[in-house]
């Protein structure tokens, strides 16, 4: 009936599983710096404000995602874009390096992360694959540049005859590279005889507070929804020095930051919180790279008295629209999308993009606590500690100190 199918191309891209456990404590050697490293990380978390920005307005409503997942995949993607499609995915991922050294770039960045998770100071993996129809032709160069810098091994799969079997393959490996935490990653239908490519990133990080909060001083108190509406949550306690600060908003009260150290002082989760009860929006307004530089690299040491709720996110998008209105259209459109650095034809298109995250965040009072208090015991205490209390909605990350990489980005506005 037609002279000509145009195929279509599943792309699937999910970050999880984030909580803190107990883990062996070793020491790190320092790795130099990689100035097209730091230009990825630099691209990595402008995207990331980017995106927030995008998924923030949809709702007012908990928010959690990973940019370095989602960033890392559309770079793989982006490896075999030609063409106008190549040139809007490069202005809104903000990448400012020719094709080939922003691969080593990822390359280099990918290692260094995935190293230091295997050091023994906390979990972090990331793992990528590519799924293709056996049989499809796909350009030798693409599966090298992606199995060579993406550490992304490529499987055969039949997707024509058998899509569920292979949708179960899928799910197995995404479950295995999330420790369990994303089960059924892609819903039944979502592959079809159709399907030509599925391209798979997880990001999986395990990590212990430096210093622990201690579960007996975990409390239900009031957390505030709104200005006018609140509820009891349980609020994790304690005190420690840590790097925190306080900034002013234009034309609003201003912000808390906190830092909180992940054990081995290589990752850890910032904290902004708003003065304001009912600031988060002006805050988000204010959320830009600048501003985040200045709100994180100003920061004191002092002691600081702290309160945060206990809270879990589960998350999931479709990020086709968002992606679009970001300004990489011609991708999504089968008769505008040029991916022949894939295949060398123009037969791809991207028709979904599913993004799954997952965050746990506790006290983790385990036997690892005594060992990482007795070193903030030996600290000076001053006589009127800072008071930290996040008690109403506010927004956080998680980066890596390193590199400055945001892995995880989102905000909680109701942690029951």
């Amino acid at each position: 009936m037609f002279s000509r199918f145009r195929h279509v191309w599943i792309y699937i891209t999910l970050s999880v599983a984030i909580s803190m456990a107990p883990v062996r404590l070793l020491a790190a050697a320092p790795q130099p710096p990689d100035a097209n490293m730091a230009s990825v990380v630099e691209s990595t978390n402008q995207f990331a404000l980017d995106l927030y920005a995008k998924l923030g307005t949809a709702s007012d409503s908990n928010l959690f995602f990973s940019p370095q997942s989602i960033s890392t995949a559309l770079s793989m993607t982006y490896a075999g874009a030609r063409g106008d499609t190549a040139v809007q995915m490069g202005k809104v991922l903000h990448l400012n390096l020719p094709p080939d050294d922003l691969a080593s770039a990822q390359a280099t960045l990918i290692k260094q992360l995935n190293d230091a998770g295997k050091s023994g100071l906390y979990q972090l993996s990331i793992a990528n694959r590519l799924w293709g129809q056996q049989g499809y032709h796909f350009l030798e160069g693409f599966l090298k540049t992606l199995r060579d810098d993406y550490q992304a091994d490529f499987q055969q799969l039949d997707f024509q005859t058998q899509p569920e079997q292979a949708r179960q393959t899928i799910n197995d490996w995404v479950e295995q590279a999330t420790q369990g935490k994303i089960k059924d990653l892609i819903p039944q239908g979502l592959l079809n005889e159709m399907t030509k490519l599925v391209l798979t990133n997880a990001v999986y990080f395990k990590g212990k507070w430096q210093q622990p909060f201690k579960p007996d001083a975990t409390k239900p108190a009031p957390f505030f929804l709104s200005a006018a509406k609140q509820a009891d949550v349980p609020l994790m306690y304690q005190k420690q020095r840590c790097r925190f600060g306080k900034f002013d908003l234009a034309g609003q009260a201003g912000l808390q930051v906190l830092e909180l150290p992940y054990q081995g002082d290589e990752l850890s989760m910032v904290v902004l919180l708003p003065n304001q009860k009912d600031g988060l929006s002006a805050l988000e307004k204010q959320l830009s790279m600048d501003n985040l530089k200045q709100w994180t690299t100003k920061l004191a040491q002092p002691e600081v008295k702290i309160w945060l709720p206990k809270f879990k996110l589960n998350a999931e998008f479709q990020l086709r629209d968002v992606l679009t209105d970001l300004g990489m259209p011609s991708a999504f459109l089968p008769d505008r999308a040029d991916f022949s650095g894939m295949d060398g034809q123009h037969d791809l298109y991207i028709s979904a993009v599913v993004h799954k995250a997952y965050v746990d965040v506790n006290e983790e009072g385990t036997e690892a606590a005594a060992a990482t208090g007795v070193v903030s015991r030996a600290m000076a205490m001053p006589a009127n500690p800072t008071e930290f209390r996040a008690d109403h909605p506010f927004l956080f990350l998680i980066r890596d100190k390193k590199t400055g990489c945001i892995l995880f980005m989102g905000r909680v506005t109701d942690p029951r």
